[in-house]
């Protein structure tokens, strides 16, 4: 017998829900270079076949995924909460799931405009209307937070994706930066050789959440 021995065939039926679960396990373990068809087809026991007729390609599969991750985010925020703890919520949120699943944030920077990612835009611009900021500076404070957290939760993954490629951990990476940010004058640069005992023992989720507490402080003072 030659060649390798075929995964056996599924009997049940394969739905679009299942085959896009099956995507985001495979993206959380190997990154976007796992993802293949092949692969899929091999985890569900299926044939090329019955993929195609529930999604286009790789590329639809990963902006699929990438709005099912988001929607899951809208909805663990509860309905009854008021508009500020909503905003902690949907911020860190977003923040969490985009470091749960670094592939997120690289498909958000391809495809910023995703339909979950609109839900998610509207969202705060609903919260921020509850808020009471104006009409005339709503559209600004919405947006200014919306790019805030995809940008902070971006470059979070993005970071990490950059680590998981190396043989460096976060604690060493930032230990070697803050002795690199001790070294350098602090006649020139006195906040950032300041910085460095911060630097080397920072919590990226606790200083993302300082950031929403600043601009929610900014929004108090449009009201």
């Amino acid at each position: 017998m030659t060649g390798s021995a075929r995964a056996p065939r599924r009997k049940d039926a394969l739905s679009r829900g299942l085959i896009i679960q099956t995507a985001i396990e495979i993206l959380d373990s190997g990154g976007e270079k796992a993802l293949t068809l092949r692969a899929l087809t091999v985890r569900l026991g299926t044939g090329y076949g019955a993929i195609y007729h529930h999604v286009a390609d790789k590329n639809d599969l990963l902006a699929t995924a990438t709005d099912d991750v988001i929607a899951g985010v809208l909805s663990g925020v509860v309905a009854d909460a008021d508009a500020r703890t909503a905003l902690h919520r949907l911020a860190l949120g977003l923040f969490d799931a985009i470091d749960a699943h670094p592939w997120v944030g690289a498909e958000l920077s391809r495809q910023p405009w995703r339909p979950a990612l609109l839900d998610f835009y509207e969202s705060i611009g609903r919260l921020v209307d509850a808020l009471g900021v104006p009409e005339e500076a709503r559209f600004d404070a919405a947006g200014t937070l919306v790019n805030y957290v995809l940008g902070v939760a971006a470059q979070n993954a993005a970071n990490a994706r950059l680590l998981a490629g190396s043989d460096t951990d976060r604690e060493t990476f930032l230990e070697d930066a803050a002795t690199q940010w001790a070294q350098i004058d602090p006649g020139r640069y006195p906040f950032v050789h300041a910085a460095a005992t911060r630097l080397g023992e920072h919590d990226d989720r606790e200083q993302f959440l300082v950031g929403v507490d600043i601009f929610l402080a900014g929004i108090s003072v449009l009201r």
